[in-house]
């Protein structure tokens, strides 16, 4: 067995370092009465803003509703399609089935997991309206490529950054590039919550408006209902509770890239695991640490054996999914998407991780590949 045993994920350090902050917030909304868009959502908003460099924050009910709000107010629907990547969390497909539309997949670069943006030109059609790019594992995307093809061809470019808080592609942040962008503060997130929560992010001031609205039962006057609107609304206490956590995003970004070159050098030289890559240009925050191998069930069954927690993100493509049965795309229609799904491990990595828990998994990660 493993001298130590590590879960694949662990809040108990980053909760330590905020905890009397959070309760004494806790009790601020509590004791004000003031539970629902209230001034903590209103605080948080400009403080994530002024985080992410964009004009504004629309603080709503989780990353899902984020992208499909993103998507219907700047009039994306039935007949409209979304380029999307082969490879995500199925949520970002289902935002864009939720409007009507239709999420066409473009095949990732396998070194990075991300879209490629050298596949995307090949899958836009007279319908195609929006490229949604995901910054998958906190890994940005190549966006000076992306915006550039999205300008050339007329198409709408919204982010999916939920797992990407504080990353950097040639110096300006995931979250900013688009005409809107989506993000989720679930509690694993790099900046989480106690429970869902989301926010859109974008620059335009009409479509900030809208989107106040839309979360609202679409109303911006009590009452009074001018849309088809949703109940989406981040929670005051979720609110007042991410504005802490913000203040020390950096510091736990700053912990994770350790982490990630620890595990590089720790592992280097494997020659049957491929470690993450990371496209020029780009800064990543490290949401996830993933390896890819052809043993990845045997490899992940002897880490589990050893008292070491790892996860599979994702092992089933969106495409496979029975959700999605209705596109008729049948086994081997997304290589690289069901290679990757196939072969990806997530090793363990959370703020409060040291190197020798690094150390660790990598010496267990060696002994596999040395008794195999």
């Amino acid at each position: 067995m493993s001298q130590l045993a590590i879960p694949f994920f662990s809040v108990h350090a980053m909760q330590a370092t905020v905890r009397e902050e959070v309760l004494a917030a806790t009790a601020r909304v509590y004791d004000a009465g003031w539970f629902v868009l209230g001034p903590e959502v209103t605080q948080f908003e400009q403080a994530y803003s002024g985080f992410n460099q964009v004009a504004h924050t629309i603080g709503v009910a989780n990353g899902l509703e984020a992208l499909t709000l993103a998507l219907r107010v700047l009039g994306i629907g039935p007949g409209d399609e979304v380029l999307v990547p082969s490879n995500t969390y199925v949520a970002t497909w289902l935002a864009v089935s939720h409007v009507g539309a239709t999420p066409v997949p473009v095949e990732p670069d396998p070194a990075t997991s991300n879209l490629d943006p050298d596949r995307l030109a090949a899958a836009i059609t007279p319908r195609t309206r929006v490229v949604m790019p995901v910054h998958l594992y906190g890994q940005p995307c190549r966006m000076a490529e992306i915006m550039a093809l999205a300008r050339q061809h007329g198409l709408l470019v919204i982010e999916d950054n939920a797992q990407a808080q504080g990353a950097a592609y040639a110096g300006q942040l995931t979250g900013s590039f688009g005409a809107a962008s989506g993000t989720s503060f679930y509690p694993t997130k790099n900046l989480g919550a106690l429970g869902d929560a989301g926010a859109i992010t974008t620059d335009d001031a009409e479509v900030a408006r809208r989107l106040r609205s839309w979360r609202n039962y679409g109303s911006e006057h009590k009452n009074q209902h001018n849309l088809l609107g949703y109940n989406s609304r981040l929670d005051e206490v979720q609110a007042a509770i991410l504005r802490i956590k913000l203040q020390h995003l950096p510091s736990w970004t700053a912990q994770r890239c350790q982490l990630a070159a620890w595990y590089s050098h720790h592992l280097a030289g494997i020659s049957e695991l491929r470690l993450p890559a990371v496209a020029p240009g780009a800064e990543p925050v490290w949401h996830l640490y993933v390896v890819h191998t052809a043993a990845r069930n045997a490899l992940q069954q002897y880490l589990t054996t050893h008292g070491i927690g790892t996860l599979i993100h994702y092992p089933t493509p969106p495409h496979q999914q029975p959700a999605y049965a209705h596109l008729e795309l049948a086994a081997g229609a997304l290589p690289i998407a069901e290679r990757l799904a196939a072969t990806c491990l997530s090793l363990p990595l959370w703020p409060g991780m040291t190197e020798e828990m690094v150390a660790s998994v990598a010496a267990s990660i060696r002994q596999f590949y040395q008794r195999k």
